[in-house]
C-alpha cells in the first residue's frame, strides 16, 4: 500500500507539472499574439494615415508628394534653354530679437556689430543697418548671403543674428533683360515685367514643372545692352533703348532699356526720389521725327498718290505746306523727288506728301499699325500714345513728317516688320512660337508696296542718312530720325531724341532692328554732332554683324537687293 500510494503521489505531481508547463507556454502564446496584434494595429494606423496624408485631404495646405518635390516657382529660360530666373536655395540674415529673451539683442554695440557687418558686405548701407539693429525689432538685414559669409557673421558670436535657409528667385544673368523679366519682391508675387504677366502660370503647381520659354535670345540681347551701353557712354546721353524682332513672327528676340536694374536686388528709385524702372521702348512715348517718313511714303504708295518715284517736289529751306511753314535743317535744293527726300530727310517734301495723301487716309494706316492703342505685347507697362484727336490740314501734314504724334519704339518696330515683311502687321510677343504659330495679323500694305519700300531703305543705308548702320554684306536697310523733345512747355531746341528703325538683310527681311537714345549731346565721339546718323545708327551698324551669325545670317558681299531703277534718280547726299 504504501508503495502504491507513493506512486499515486508522484504520478499527481508529474501532472500538475505538465500543466503549468502547458498554462505558461499558453500564455506566452497570448503575450505574443497580443504584441503582434499591436504592432499590426500600429503598422495599420500609420499605413492609414500615411494613405490619408497623401490622397485624401482637401484642405488648403495639403500637399502631394510630386508638388513637395516641385520648385515654389517655375523658371524661366530664352528661346534656346537659357536659364533667365530661377529658384536658388539660399540664406538669409536676420536680425531676431526674440532669440535673447529679456536681455540687450547684441553682445556688442550696434555701431560695432555694423561695422562688422559692412566688412563682410560691402556694398550695404551702413546706416541702414545700425538703424535696424538700434530698432529693437527683428526683421531681415539681407535676404541672400553666401555659405562662407555666413561662417562670417557666425564668427561674429551674435546669437541674434541668424540664417534661415530660404528660397530666393535668382536671375543668374544679372541685369540683362530686366525690364523684360521684372523681378519677384518679397512676398513671392512677380512685379515689373514676365514675371507679374506670367506669375499665376509660374506658381501654378500643375503647370510650375515645366519651364516657360520666352522668344528672347540671350546671346542677342547681350549684344544689344553692350552696343547701347557703348552709345549712351559716347554721345553722355540720358538714357537708350532697342529692339531686335522677327519681321515674319513679332517676336521679340531682344528688348533694352538703359540705365537698367539688377533683378536679384531692385532698386526702384534713386537717392534723389526719382524712378528708375522707366522702360524706354514700351512705355515712354516720345515724337519719334523723321522715321515716319517711310511710313508716310508708303501709304502713298498704296494709295496711289505716288505713281512715279521721279516726280520732282519744291523744296528750299523753308516753304508753306497746308498752311504752317514747314523748315528743313539744310536747303537741298529747289526740288527733290521721293528717294530723294527720304535719303535727305525732307520735312518739306513729305509734309506735300502727306497733304496730297490727305488725313482720312493717313490715320486709317496709322490705326491699322496700332498707334492709337498701347504697344501690343505682353509687358504691363505700356504707354498710351499722344494720337491726334482732330486730323486737321495741319496735323496731317505735320504727323507725315513725324512730329505732333507720340508713340513709343515698340509701336515703330512693329510697323516697319509689316512694311518689310509683305505688308502684314502682327502684334509683338514675348513669348516663343512654334512654326506656324505665328498670328495672321492684318494686312496694312500690299506685297509691292513693301518691295518698294524695302529698295528705299536699303538706298537710304547705301547713300542717305544710315550711311553708319551699312554693316558689310548685311544688307542694311532704315531711316534715322531726330526730334526735338516736346512737353508741356513745348519743344527743346537743346534736347532730342534719335533713332535708327532698320532690317536686314533688305533682300529677304529677317528681323528689324531699332535703336533709340534720349538726349544724346554733341561729343568728340560723336563728330560733335547729336543726330541720328551720328549716334543711333552706328549702333546698328556694330550689332549687326555681331548678331547676325548667331542668328544664321552670314555676311554675303555678292548678294543684294536690286536698287538699280532708283540709283539713277539720286546722287550721294547727307541728310540729318
Amino acid at each position: 500500500m504504501t508503495a502504491i500510494a507513493v506512486s499515486a503521489s508522484i504520478s499527481t505531481g508529474r501532472g500538475q507539472l505538465v500543466n503549468l508547463r502547458q498554462r505558461a507556454l499558453l500564455i506566452a502564446k497570448f503575450r505574443v499574439l497580443w504584441v503582434l496584434a499591436g504592432f499590426s494595429l500600429i503598422a495599420m494606423i500609420a499605413v492609414i494615415k500615411l494613405v490619408w496624408t497623401g490622397f485624401g485631404q482637401d484642405g488648403p495646405d495639403s500637399q502631394s508628394y510630386a508638388d513637395a518635390l516641385l520648385p515654389p516657382r517655375g523658371e524661366i529660360v530664352d528661346r534656346n534653354g537659357q536659364s533667365l530666373a530661377r529658384l536658388l536655395p539660399t540664406y538669409a540674415l536676420w536680425f531676431n530679437t526674440t532669440a535673447v529673451g529679456d536681455g540687450p539683442a547684441l553682445i556688442k554695440s550696434p555701431e560695432e556689430v555694423a561695422a562688422a557687418l559692412i566688412a563682410i558686405f560691402p556694398d550695404e548701407n551702413y546706416d541702414r543697418l545700425l538703424g535696424m539693429l538700434k530698432s529693437g525689432q527683428s526683421g531681415y538685414l539681407r535676404r541672400r548671403i553666401m555659405p562662407e559669409d555666413a561662417n562670417r557673421v557666425l564668427a561674429l558670436g551674435e546669437p541674434a543674428l541668424q540664417f534661415p535657409r530660404e528660397n530666393e528667385r535668382y536671375y543668374p544673368q544679372g541685369s540683362l533683360a530686366a525690364f523684360v523679366l521684372g523681378y519677384v519682391d518679397a512676398a513671392g508675387q512677380g512685379q515689373l515685367g514676365m514675371e507679374q504677366v506670367l506669375n499665376d502660370r509660374l506658381s501654378n503647381p500643375a503647370l510650375r514643372g515645366a519651364p516657360i520659354m520666352l522668344s528672347m535670345d540671350s546671346r542677342v540681347q547681350g549684344a544689344l545692352e553692350d552696343e547701347l551701353g557703348r552709345a549712351i557712354r559716347e554721345s553722355n546721353a540720358n538714357g537708350g533703348g532697342g529692339i531686335v524682332m522677327d519681321a515674319d513672327t513679332g517676336e521679340v528676340l531682344a528688348l533694352a532699356s538703359l540705365p537698367t536694374f539688377d533683378p536679384n536686388r531692385p532698386q526702384i528709385y534713386d537717392e534723389a526720389g526719382r524712378k528708375l524702372m522707366r522702360n524706354v521702348m514700351t512705355s515712354e512715348i516720345y515724337e519719334l521725327g523723321s522715321v515716319f517718313k517711310p511710313i508716310t511714303v508708303a501709304s502713298a504708295i498704296e494709295a496711289g498718290t505716288i505713281t512715279d518715284l521721279a516726280r520732282r517736289y519744291p523744296a528750299g529751306s523753308e516753304r508753306e505746306v497746308g498752311g504752317h511753314v514747314v523748315h528743313d535743317h539744310k536747303d537741298f535744293g529747289a526740288s527733290l523727288n521721293v528717294p530723294e527726300a527720304l535719303i535727305h530727310s525732307s520735312n518739306i517734301v513729305l509734309a506735300q506728301v502727306g497733304d496730297e495723301l490727305g488725313g482720312e487716309r493717313l490715320n486709317l494706316t496709322l490705326r491699322s499699325l496700332g498707334f492709337d492703342a498701347k504697344p501690343y505685347i505682353e509687358l504691363p507697362a505700356r504707354g498710351q500714345p499722344n494720337y491726334p484727336r482732330e486730323w486737321s490740314r495741319v496735323t496731317t501734314t505735320t504727323v507725315a513728317y513725324g512730329h505732333g504724334i507720340e508713340i513709343t519704339p515698340m509701336h515703330l518696330a512693329a510697323a516697319y516688320a509689316a512694311m518689310v515683311n509683305g505688308g502684314v502687321w502682327r502684334p509683338a510677343t514675348l513669348m516663343k512660337l512654334q512654326p506656324g504659330q505665328a498670328p495672321a495679323g492684318r494686312r496694312v500694305w500690299k506685297a509691292s508696296t513693301s518691295a518698294r519700300m524695302r529698295q528705299l531703305l536699303r538706298l537710304i543705308a547705301n547713300v542717305g542718312t544710315g550711311r553708319s548702320a551699312n554693316a558689310a554684306g548685311f544688307r542694311v536697310g532704315g531711316k534715322t530720325g531726330t526730334a526735338e523733345v516736346a512737353d508741356q512747355f513745348g519743344y527743346h531746341k537743346d534736347r532730342v531724341v534719335t533713332t535708327f528703325a532698320s532690317a536686314f538683310p533688305m533682300d529677304h527681311p529677317r528681323y528689324v532692328v531699332l535703336a533709340t537714345l534720349v538726349e544724346p549731346k554733341a561729343t568728340t565721339a560723336t563728330s560733335g554732332q547729336r543726330t541720328a546718323a551720328y549716334n543711333a545708327a552706328p549702333v546698328v551698324g556694330r550689332l549687326v554683324p555681331r548678331i547676325g551669325p548667331l542668328l544664321g545670317i552670314m555676311p554675303d558681299d555678292s548678294r543684294d537687293i536690286d536698287i538699280t531703277d532708283l540709283a539713277p534718280l539720286v546722287a550721294n547726299g547727307d541728310g540729318e
